[in-house]
C-alpha cells in the first residue's frame, strides 16, 4: 500500500478501521473513508491528516459523485449487518447491501486510475447445511438456493454483480470471501438501532468476551454443536490487502483459518481465559438457522495470494481480551443507547 490512494467502503467499521490502520502503517498516501455509521463510530477511526471521512450511504447519488477517478484502490466493506437483522428488516438489508454495491460498481465502471476493487463476500452462502464433519469449503463450489436470510441472499448476489461488472466492464473486482472474523474494534452496539437485539449482539466472539468479562453466563445455541472457522481480524486485513494486489480480476478467494472450532469449544475457551465462573447457559436451536458445521479451504489463497493466517486462535482471543478490558466503556456507552429498546 505504500504510496498508494484508497477509498474504504464501511470504513469506520470494525473490519475497515482495522484496513485503515494498516494501510497508514504501510505508507499509504491518502485513504478516503466512506461511512454513514450505520454499524460503526466516528472515534472508530485513526486521527491522520492522510484519512478523510465521507460520512453518508454510496447508494446516495451526490457522495457517490465525491469519489472521482484518482483512486487507486477501492475495499467495499459497507454491510446491513447481520443474518438477524436482515431478517428483521430485508427491505433494508437490500438498500444497505445490494443498492450500495450496484450504485458504486456503475460509478467506478469506465474509471481508468482503479487498479483493483476489493469487494467483502460471505464464506456463509456456500458452505452446505451440515452437522456432521464438514469438508473445507471451496471457493468453486456450488451456490445453494436454500440460504438463511437476505443478508446471505445479497451478499451472494453482490458477487454476481462482481463478477458481471468484470466480464461486462472490465471492473478489475476481486471478492474476498470472509469467514467469522473477530478480534480488537469490534463494538457491540455501535451505529444505531436496526430493529432486533442483535444490533448490539452482533457476534459470537465480542459477545462472549463482554459476557464473561461481566461475569455473566454465555448463551449457548443447540448445545453448541455448530461450528465456524475464526480468522483474527489482523489476519483478514493482510488478505484483503493480497487480494487488492495480487489477486486476479474477476476472481475469488477464502480467507479463512482453515482451523474449525465448536461455539461450545469457543465459549469453554473464553470462560477458562477470563477466568468466567457463571454456568454456560444452553438455549434451543435458533429456527432460522440451519448452518451447522463449516470450515473454509485455504489452498487457493495459499497458491495464489501466498495467504495464510498468522495469528491462532488462542493469541487472538487473548487481544482481543486485553482490547475489550480497556474500551469497556466505550462499549457499554454504545451499548446503552439501544438499552430501553433491549429491554422492551
Amino acid at each position: 500500500m505504500r504510496d498508494q490512494r484508497i477509498v474504504v467502503v464501511g470504513g469506520a467499521g470494525f473490519v475497515g478501521s482495522n484496513l485503515v490502520r494498516q494501510a497508514l502503517a504501510q505508507e499509504c498516501r491518502a485513504v478516503l473513508v466512506v461511512d454513514n455509521l450505520l454499524s460503526a463510530e466516528r472515534e472508530n477511526l485513526p486521527v491522520d491528516p492522510r484519512v478523510r471521512l465521507l460520512e453518508g450511504s454510496i447508494a446516495d447519488l451526490a457522495v457517490l459523485a465525491r469519489i472521482r477517478d484518482e483512486w487507486d484502490y477501492v475495499f467495499h466493506l459497507a454491510t446491513f449487518h447481520g443474518n438477524q437483522n436482515s431478517i428483521a428488516d430485508p427491505l433494508a438489508d437490500h438498500e444497505h447491501n445490494l443498492i450500495t454495491t450496484l450504485r458504486l460498481f456503475e460509478h467506478l465502471k469506465g474509471y481508468s486510475a482503479l487498479k483493483k476493487l476489493v469487494y467483502s463476500a460471505s464464506g456463509c452462502t456456500l458452505a452446505p447445511h451440515t452437522y456432521d464433519k464438514p469438508e473445507p469449503v471451496r471457493e468453486d463450489g456450488p451456490v445453494p438456493l436454500e440460504l438463511d436470510s437476505p443478508y446471505q441472499i445479497s451478499k451472494v448476489v453482490g458477487e454476481f454483480y462482481s463478477v458481471y461488472y468484470w466480464r461486462q466492464h472490465k471492473l478489475p473486482t476481486v471478492r474476498a470471501r470472509f469467514q467469522n472474523v473477530y478480534g480488537p474494534g469490534e463494538v457491540l452496539g455501535a451505529g444505531v438501532w436496526r430493529g432486533t437485539p442483535a444490533t448490539v449482539w452482533r457476534n459470537v466472539t465480542p459477545t462472549f468476551i463482554y459476557r464473561a468479562l461481566k461475569r455473566l453466563p454465555l448463551m449457548v445455541e443447540n448445545e453448541g454443536q455448530a461450528s465456524r472457522d475464526f480468522i483474527y481480524v489482523d489476519d483478514i486485513v493482510r488478505g484483503l490487502i493480497a487480494c487488492a494486489e495480487r489477486g486476479r480480476a474477476g476472481d475469488v478467494y477464502n480467507l479463512a483459518s482453515g482451523v474449525e472450532t465448536s461455539i461450545l469449544e469457543l465459549a469453554q475457551q473464553i470462560n477458562t481465559m477470563t477466568n468466567n465462573a457463571s454456568a454456560i447457559q444452553f438455549l434451543p436451536r435458533r429456527n432460522w438457522d440451519h448452518a451447522g458445521k463449516r470450515v473454509g479451504s485455504t489452498e487457493k489463497a495459499q497458491q495464489e495470494l501466498s495467504f495464510s493466517t498468522a495469528v491462532s486462535l488462542e493469541d487472538g482471543l487473548a487481544a482481543t481480551i486485553r482490547w475489550t478490558q480497556a474500551n469497556l466503556s466505550l462499549i457499554d456507552r454504545c451499548i446503552q443507547k439501544h438499552a430501553a429498546r433491549l429491554a422492551a
